[in-house]
């Protein structure tokens, strides 16, 4: 099986699989670091169609993914679709000899990402999770000094995201055509215009927002303290402004690592600090970490109020997406390999299944059983 396939340049060709709008942003990324996009596959035709500008001349359009995945010119491909949607592209794009880079959150399931892991590591490709935060340099930074002791050791952590976009959902009619039968795959029997419109506000092709920006910041939580997913977890959610929705617009998780315990709070209903925010709480110090940059405040902080290191910076995705490149190219596992993103999103689905029962739901140490 060929490592790669690049041209002259050594540009790795990547094909743009899902072109809502994150699709053809990271799409933006990969040609801005010079990666050609041969390709462009989606179900929905005015997505299809401004995709396929984006991607440049000489590009193609498809509305079967399978067909761009037989395309020798390919080396790599970019899906950006719903997340039921992610692995089992996902696990074909290796099997056609495609290196992968797939977008937030890896799997639809905790079981589902037990297969990706080992149906990617059953080949030689590179897959790389789209969760930025791990190749962001601020952020790796201030990762090695809490490794280092910044904050001695971990006793809580808190992740909240505040976001006042909660809308009821609009069923008015499609503009443009859509297959279908292609976007549900098996997922749901029929589909209403709100369900392709805002499909992460139901179940049958996500797990909502707790899987969507929970998966970003579990991730950095797990990260910092060292540690895999979550023993346990708890949940409370509710629609409070989304009329339509399946998902909660509004929740709050808790989880149990053994050593500390974390929380995962959202409302969409609210933009007090908007955006997201992490508090890692150790016994010698406090991060805090968001859309802006991070403080770092020493123990105790009533005497300490101020930070002792601070970064201001916004958050990009052009390293990560170079990163993914780099690896292409060098064979080596990136920042946010398949077993990164299954341990980023367990917490979150298993959450998910907590809110479900109500009550709490239990994870096995080897993160691939629910109990």
């Amino acid at each position: 099986m060929p490592q790669v396939a690049a041209g002259a340049n050594d540009r790795v060709s990547v094909a743009l699989i899902g072109a809502g709008g994150r699709g053809r942003r990271v799409m933006g990324a990969f040609r801005e670091l010079g990666s050609p996009i041969p390709a462009v596959c989606d179900v929905y035709e005015p997505n299809l169609a401004r995709g396929l500008e984006e991607a440049g001349e000489g590009s193609q359009a498809y509305r079967d993914y399978r067909e761009v995945l037989d395309r020798q010119d390919v080396d790599a491909v970019l899906i950006a679709t719903p997340d039921h949607w992610h692995v089992p592209m996902m696990l074909d794009a290796v099997s056609a000899g495609k290196d992968v880079y797939c977008e937030k959150p890896m799997s639809h399931s905790i079981s589902e990402g037990v297969r990706a892991i080992r149906g990617v590591r059953a080949t030689d490709r590179v897959v790389q999770i789209g969760m930025q935060r791990r190749s962001t340099p601020w952020i790796i930074e201030m990762q090695r000094s809490v490794a280092e002791g910044a904050i001695g050791k971990i006793t809580m952590a808190r992740a909240e995201w505040n976001w006042a976009i909660s809308r009821p959902l609009d069923n008015s009619e499609l503009p443009g055509e859509l297959d279908e039968q292609r976007f549900l795959g098996g997922a749901a029997r029929s589909l209403e215009p709100m369900m392709f419109r805002r499909w992460r506000y139901f179940w049958a092709f996500s797990g909502g927002n707790m899987t969507d920006q929970g998966t970003h910041l579990m991730d950095v939580i797990q990260w910092f303290a060292g540690v895999g997913a979550p023993r346990s977890a708890v949940c409370q959610g509710t629609v409070i402004g989304m009329h339509g929705s399946q998902t909660p617009d509004s929740f709050i998780a808790a989880f149990d690592y053994g050593d500390f315990l974390a929380s995962w709070n959202l409302n969409y209903n609210n933009d007090f600090r908007n955006g997201w925010r992490i508090e890692l709480l150790g016994d010698q110090g406090t991060v805090v970490l968001d859309g802006g940059g991070y403080r770092l405040y020493a123990a105790p902080w009533r005497q300490n109020q101020e930070p002792v290191k601070f970064h201001e910076d916004r958050l990009p995705t052009i390293p990560h997406v170079r990163n993914f490149l780099e690896c292409v190219r060098s064979r080596q596992d990136p920042n946010a390999p398949v077993e990164v993103g299954h341990r980023a999103v367990c917490g979150p689905h298993l959450a998910n299944i907590a809110y479900h029962r109500r009550s709490a739901a239990f994870l096995n140490p080897e993160a691939t059983e629910v109990y």
